[in-house]
């Protein structure tokens, strides 16, 4: 998929003269000529950023389409997405009204896919049969935190390699991230160091020794303060005499949390 800041270059809004060298489109609902989209036979890749129900409605007929991204739309659902059998790649970015992701299911040679302020959705369950899945990131804004009601669909993602968490609410309790010992191609993870308590944080470091990005500094200085890793941690200021003490107690905190998540760990590998 094109970068995000490069779709406005493949804009439909003007006479397209070679529609067979056409791969790559950007359409929304106040371009008059986007219905030559339907003309330039090889495209592979569109963007609908704040289109029209009919223009949504419309495109099912492209079933050959590999990669899509949908920007500023609401709709009740998402059944329209069961047309697109062949995507491989899926943005969804301000795409509000709906809850159900459970259409996903119908793509199974989804291999990328990026959410980003769902405001509806809480369970991401319509994910668990895209085991093709080798990328996926969730996120809200700075504004607005994306609900996970929880991970459990992390267990039948057989084939991912890349997580990616944003600005998140996490709704479970510890160990959220329990479903993740079942992806035994995970290479990557990409967790903010304030989104989950510290607990979560040891779990994965426990649980992904392996996995780029599964390891954290325990504390970092921001202006004159040290903050300390996970959610409402605490902090030091630097110029407290006892700093040091405070992070070579959090420190070992941290270590008793890691013995616990790898006592848990073995115990379920019995």
């Amino acid at each position: 998929m094109v970068p995000n800041r490069e779709r406005f270059a493949y804009a439909a809004d003007k006479e397209i003269t070679d529609k067979e060298a056409v791969k790559i489109l950007t359409i929304n609902k106040h371009h008059e000529r986007w219905e030559q989209l339907f003309d330039c036979v090889n495209i592979e890749e569109l963007t609908l950023h704040d289109p029209s129900r009919d223009q949504v409605e419309r495109i099912r007929t492209l079933t050959g389409l590999e990669r899509l991204r949908i920007s500023f739309f609401r709709t009740d659902n998402i059944d329209f997405i069961t047309s697109f059998y062949n995507l491989e790649e899926l943005i969804f970015e301000y795409v509000s009204g709906f809850s159900d992701l459970s259409p996903l299911r119908e793509l199974k040679k989804l291999k990328s896919v990026h959410f980003e302020n769902l405001c509806r959705v809480k369970s991401f369950d319509g994910l668990k049969d895209s085991q093709s899945l080798k990328y996926l990131h969730i996120t809200g804004t700075l504004d607005w935190n994306q609900p996970i009601e929880d991970f459990k669909f992390l267990e039948h993602l057989t084939s991912l390699e890349v997580f990616s968490l944003g600005f998140i609410i996490n709704k479970s309790e510890y160990p959220a991230f329990l479903p993740i010992l079942k992806l035994k191609n995970l290479k990557k993870i990409n967790i903010g160091r304030s989104t989950f308590h510290t607990k979560e944080y040891a779990f994965l470091e426990t649980a992904l020794p392996e996995t780029e990005g599964a390891k954290w500094d325990l504390y970092w200085q921001y202006n004159k303060t040290l903050e300390f890793l996970g959610k409402k941690a605490g902090r030091a200021s630097i110029d407290n005499p006892l700093a040091k003490e405070k992070c070579d107690e959090f420190a070992k905190e941290y270590n008793r949390m890691k013995s616990e998540a790898e006592a848990m760990i073995k115990s379920l590998m019995l």
